[in-house]
């Protein structure tokens, strides 16, 4: 039990959390009823801000994905010879998001967070068309920049945990529509995208920096100390408001309606492991899975949109600078198809 208090100390101080010195030696040092303090790898921080107090989150995270595509359009002879077109494409998509989050104590067990991005994306398409009189890759190139979608969100410690019991923390996260709209963008559509008149190559000719719709996100994340780890998870549910009356840019200035399109919903969960290496340093382990429904549009599911699973291996290290500032990285692999290949994010946590 003693050496159990003295674990969570130390992890309590490598979080930048004052804890009173014992009184005398062979005491537990007393504590203030907040979780211990993990190598962030999730968006959801595991510790909440100290009441009265506002932490600076400025961030800097980068993702990379490529993925490949082959289309077969013709009929076949035998199994080994296609008479038709073959479209092979590959696309490699770069994403960098620097973003400045303000958290606020309300309490020792509430706190308010506003987060507001910047995103830059570039995207190059390769493609290639077999049986149409060239053999020469055509590259497309885009990109966009930007004010992503700002976020406001608030989170509860809803018990008491201890060296023995677990910490609950329930969150509500709300995204708003601040970025780039992906219907406002201009579409390399001559008057459809779709449908028997679709001419074109369909991307987009500028990328947008959000999502086009509202969201709400309930979660729940659960910490557990059992020395020398701290075991800890968590489970959320995104969901995206559907809109109505939507319309898609295409070239000439034209517009493409769209009519109701609605967003699948996102199941989340993560787990993972922390240690605390000494009293400044924390390294974690975990896992985070999200399972995308599919979208649907005037109450239909558009063609090509199946159920996703995104899963993603990471990896994080912690150190307290001092008292007031903290480093913490992140790297994260794809471990499905459609993933980010790597993820890498920087933050600098700063206590007034």
């Amino acid at each position: 039990m003693q050496a159990n208090a003295q674990w969570l100390a130390a992890a309590l101080l490598a979080s930048g959390v004052a804890v009173a010195a014992p009184e005398q030696v062979g005491n537990a040092p007393p504590q203030d009823g907040r979780p211990p303090a993990v190598a962030p790898l999730f968006e959801q921080p595991g510790v909440l801000t100290p009441r009265g107090k506002l932490v600076l989150e400025p961030s800097l995270q980068f993702g990379y994905s490529s993925s490949n595509r082959v289309v077969l359009v013709g009929y076949t002879i035998i199994p080994a010879l296609l008479i038709g077109l073959v479209d092979v494409r590959e696309v490699k998509r770069n994403t960098s998001t620097a973003a400045i989050t303000a958290r606020y104590g309300l309490s020792n067990r509430a706190e308010l967070e506003l987060k507001v991005p910047y995103v830059y994306r570039s995207d190059s398409t390769v493609s290639r068309e077999l049986f149409t009189g060239t053999g020469v890759d055509r590259v497309f190139d885009t990109s966009g920049r930007g004010v992503g979608d700002a976020e406001l969100a608030m989170r509860y410690q809803l018990n008491d945990g201890g060296a023995d019991r677990p910490y609950y923390v329930a969150g509500l996260r709300f995204k708003s529509r601040t970025g780039t709209d992906p219907f406002s963008v201009v579409t390399d559509c001559s008057k459809r995208c779709v449908g028997p008149n679709a001419s074109g190559t369909g991307l987009p000719l500028e990328l947008p920096t959000g999502s086009g719709f509202y969201a709400l996100q309930p979660s729940l994340t659960w910490l557990f100390a059992s020395d020398p780890a701290i075991l800890f998870g968590g489970v959320s549910y995104l969901y995206n408001f559907k809109r109505n009356h939507v319309s898609r840019l295409v070239l000439g200035g034209e517009s493409e309606p769209l009519g109701r399109i609605a967003p699948g919903g996102v199941f989340g969960f993560n787990f993972g492991v922390g240690l605390a290496l000494n009293d400044r340093a924390l390294i974690s382990f975990g896992y985070d899975h999200s399972s995308i429904a599919r979208t649907r549009q005037n109450g239909a599911p558009v063609a090509g949109s199946v159920r996703t699973q995104l899963g993603t291996l990471l990896t994080g290290f912690s150190y307290r600078i001092d008292d007031r500032r903290t480093i913490n990285i992140a790297v994260g692999a794809g471990l499905t198809r459609d993933t980010p290949d790597v993820q890498l994010s920087f933050r600098l946590p700063v206590t007034f």
